[in-house]
Order: C-alpha cells, then structure tokens, then sequence
C-alpha cells in the first residue's frame, strides 16, 4: 500500500510535465507523481483545440476505473489511487518514446494505409509501434526498430509488450463486451518503474480507445470530436462512455 500525503492546493505542487490534456506534478513521496486531467481536448497533431467541461473528470475517472480492472487481471501498471475530480496518484515510471496500438477491427489511419474495408474485423488483433517523435510525425516501427534505437535492450522486453498488451486487449474486450461495446482499437504507453519493470502508464479512456456501439456502431469515443461533430454533441458522447463503462451518470 501506498501512503500518499497531499496538499489541499494541488497547484502549489511543482509542474515537472505538461502535455495536451494532462499536467504532470511532483510530489512529496520521490517515487510517485500526481497526474492532472484538463478539460482540453484536442486533434490533429494539437492543430484543433477545444475545452469540453467536465472531461478531465470523465478522463480521470474512466482511466482510474480500468487501471484498477487492469490489476486485478493481473496486469502491471502505474495506478496508485484517483482523487476527485480530476486527479489520478501514479508511480513514476521512465517512460518510453513508443505508441504501442492494438486494433480488432480496420478503422482510422488503418483503412488509409492499407487495402482494407473500413469496419472489417481483423483475423487476428494486429499490434502497432509508433516512435513519439513530432518532428518525424511519429512513424511507425518494428519490433527490431526498438532494440536498434536503444529504446529497449532486448527483442525479449519488446515481446514482453506486445504479450501484455495483448492481454489487456483480451481483459479490455471481453469487459467492454459486456458493457455493450466494441473495442475498435486502443493506445497503450509502457514505462518502467525503480527497479525495472515494464508497466502500463499515461491513460486509458476515450481519447486513447476507439468504442463503438455494439448494436448500432455508434461512435463512443473522441473520433465524434476528429468528425467535427457539435461540442454540445462531443460532450454528450463523452458522458455516454463514462455512463456505459463506470456504470453511473458522471459527477460533473
């Protein structure tokens, strides 16, 4: 267990990170860090931007839910606790510079890369590196790319990745399934702790997953936002996915 020992102004806490959606801020205990959601959401490589009230809530708290289902499947990751209303304590890993994508069914950048008929589902789930790299557009990677670049020592560790992502693709669907939903594709961020090991990190939610609607194919997930769909309408569907995943309305 993890003593964790906050201020009640989390802004006074040191900013060591700040990305698109999320700050990254220090905390008192050197080996845990706490974990900000904003109301930002954003497109295109950061180019669309908007602020949806409520979504860090809806982020936080849908991330926290599944990492918490994620280690009771017995997979390694970096959530500690969530805080309300938009606050996740998470240990600090060494983060790597990989995009891992799992995708079930040809959907987004997919179908436009390759000869595939959108919403076909996949023989088998395919499994994706990307290199976070802005200025080379994140290009994709292969297994031996990652020992190559110095990103991981050994092809083993890059196994060790794909083995658990796919794992958390069959816990995920499976779950999702009963929820009524389809889990299209997803994004997964690997770090290692203090002594090693290789953890999932960052989120797990609907900007990070593509879920559709098992009966009618309805889009539940960020792409209504990518689609230029109303902000009144990207919120409405944001609160549809908190709803069908924890189970209860969201408390913002």
């Amino acid at each position: 267990m993890w003593e964790v020992m906050l201020p009640q102004d989390f802004s006074k806490l040191e900013v060591i990170g700040e990305g698109k959606t999320k700050i990254v801020r220090r905390m008192e205990n050197p080996d845990l860090v706490l974990l900000e959601f904003k109301d930002a959401i954003t497109a295109l490589d950061g180019e669309k931007k908007d602020t949806l009230t409520g979504k860090g809530h809806i982020n936080a708290r849908i991330s926290s839910f599944l990492f918490e289902f994620l280690s009771k499947e017995g997979v390694p990751t970096h959530y500690v606790s969530f805080i309300e209303p938009n606050y996740m304590v998470v240990r600090r890993l060494k983060m790597l510079p990989v995009e891992i994508v799992c995708r079930n069914i040809a959907a987004g950048s997919f179908t436009k890369k390759y000869p595939v008929k959108a919403g076909s589902r996949l023989k088998y789930p395919v499994v994706e590196y990307y290199l976070k790299d802005d200025l080379r557009h994140d290009p994709m990677m292969n297994e031996d790319h990652i020992v190559v670049l110095g990103i991981l020592p050994s092809i083993e560790e890059v196994k060790e990745i794909k083995e658990l992502t796919l794992k958390v693709n069959k816990s995920l669907s499976n779950f999702l399934d009963s929820k009524g939903i389809t889990l299209v594709d997803f994004k997964l961020e690997f770090g290692k702790d203090k002594d090693g090991k290789i953890c999932i990190g960052d989120e797990i939610n609907g900007d990070s997953m593509r879920l559709w609607d098992k009966e009618t194919g309805r889009v539940l997930d960020k792409d209504v936002y990518r689609q230029g769909k109303k902000l009144s309408e990207v919120l409405e569907t944001y609160r549809e996915c908190y709803k069908r995943i924890i189970g209860e309305e969201p408390k913002v």
